[in-house]
C-alpha cells in the first residue's frame, strides 16, 4: 500500500509539471502565432508555381554553374522560387528577403521543410530603404540579385530603392534579373495587360505596369545597364541588366 501511495504521488506529480509544460508550450504558440501569422505554413502561389521553370531556364543561360557565386532575391513571397532555383543551382547561395511578414513565415517553412545548405535564412528587407539597410550585406558582393513581379505592385520608391541598393550590392559585371509584365515605348499589350494595369492603378496610384525605357534609365544612373530583354510566358519579360565597372 504503501508502494502504490508513493507510485500514485509520483504519476500526480509528473502529470502535474506535464501539465503546467503544456500550458506554457500552448502560451508560446499563440504569441508567436499573433506575431508572425501563417508561422510554419508554406504558402503556395499559383503564379510562382507556373513561372518558376521559365524563370529557371533564364537563370540557367545568363548564370556561371561552376563556380560558387552569391545571389540575393528582393521580395520572394511565399518562397516557392528560391526554393527551386537552390535545388537546381546547387553552386549558388541564395539570400531570399520580404517585406511582409507572412511572407517570411512561409519562405522559412520551405527552408525547414526541404534542409537546403544553399539557401540562408530570410531576412527583412524593404527596398524603398537605403542598402545599409538590407540585413547586413557587403557592398559589390553579390553577383546576382533576382526580382521578380515586384515592380508593378508597389510603390515607386521601391522600383528607385531596388535599382540603387542593387548597383552598390553586385560585383562588376554581375546580374540584375528582374521579372514581370512591363509597357514597351509607351505602349501595353495585349489587352489583358491593359486591364491588369488599369486595376493595379486603382488599388494604388503608383502601382501599374512599368516602362522599360524608363526602367534603363533608373538603372544607368546606378551603372546597371540593360544587356537583355527575354519574352516569356503569359506576356511577360525577364530584362537582364549588367553592372559595368567604371574603370
Amino acid at each position: 500500500m504503501k508502494c502504490r501511495t508513493h507510485t500514485f504521488v509520483g504519476v500526480f506529480e509528473w502529470g502535474t509539471a506535464l501539465l503546467g509544460q503544456l500550458k506554457w508550450l500552448h502560451k508560446v504558440s499563440r504569441i508567436t502565432r499573433r506575431l508572425y501569422p501563417g508561422l510554419g505554413t508554406m504558402l503556395s502561389a499559383a503564379a510562382a508555381e507556373r513561372n518558376k521553370d521559365p524563370i529557371l531556364s533564364v537563370l540557367r543561360d545568363i548564370v556561371n554553374t561552376e563556380r560558387p557565386l552569391q545571389a540575393l532575391e528582393i521580395s520572394s513571397g511565399t518562397g516557392q522560387h528560391v526554393i527551386h532555383f537552390a535545388q537546381a543551382l546547387r553552386n549558388i547561395t541564395w539570400q531570399p528577403s520580404e517585406y511582409d511578414r507572412q511572407s517570411l513565415a512561409s519562405i522559412e517553412a520551405y527552408r525547414a521543410h526541404y534542409q537546403l545548405h544553399n539557401v540562408k535564412p530570410a531576412i527583412h528587407l524593404d527596398a524603398s530603404q537605403p542598402h545599409q539597410y538590407w540585413g547586413g550585406i557587403q557592398p559589390e558582393s553579390l553577383d546576382l540579385v533576382l526580382n521578380i513581379n515586384m515592380i508593378h505592385i508597389s510603390p515607386l520608391s521601391c522600383t528607385e530603392g531596388l535599382f540603387k541598393g542593387t548597383g552598390a550590392l553586385l560585383k562588376p559585371q554581375g546580374l540584375l534579373l528582374t521579372y514581370g509584365p512591363y509597357a514597351v515605348n509607351g505602349r501595353i499589350t495585349p489587352q489583358s495587360n491593359v486591364d491588369f494595369d488599369y486595376s493595379l492603378r486603382q488599388r494604388h496610384p503608383e502601382w501599374g505596369l512599368k516602362d522599360i525605357s524608363f526602367l534603363n534609365s533608373v538603372a544607368q544612373k546606378n551603372g546597371l545597364f540593360l544587356e537583355k530583354i527575354v519574352d516569356m510566358p503569359a506576356n511577360n519579360k525577364c530584362l537582364l541588366f549588367r553592372k559595368e565597372s567604371l574603370v
